[in-house]
């Protein structure tokens, strides 16, 4: 019993981790819902018009080959949103190359 309740306990961060960002659409949220989803979710990915950009919270976690950047965007009621965690491709990093 306590083998299962210490795999149990050891597999649960590698599930959490392993999630792939959650989708949603900028033009069905305000700002401030948009800001509450990526704060509560820590990975989102947020669709722009054809586009879209991954952001990230806590802002310092941008993965190998992105950079922090603030993101410009509209949300549903047409209100201009300014996000300051979104991470974005750097050119100068060493991993895109």
């Amino acid at each position: 019993m306590r083998c299962l309740i210490l795999a149990v306990t050891c597999l649960l961060p590698t599930v959490s981790l392993a999630a792939g960002p959650v989708k949603v659409d900028a033009k069905d949220y305000s700002c401030a819902q948009l800001a509450q989803i990526i704060r509560q979710s820590k990975k989102v990915y947020v669709r722009l018009g054809f586009g879209g950009r991954n952001f990230r919270y806590p802002p310092a976690q941008c993965g190998p080959g992105d950079k922090l950047s603030t993101a410009s965007l509209r949300d549903r009621t047409g209100r201009q949103c300014l996000l300051d965690y979104a991470c974005v491709n750097d050119p100068m990093s060493m991993y895109n190359y």
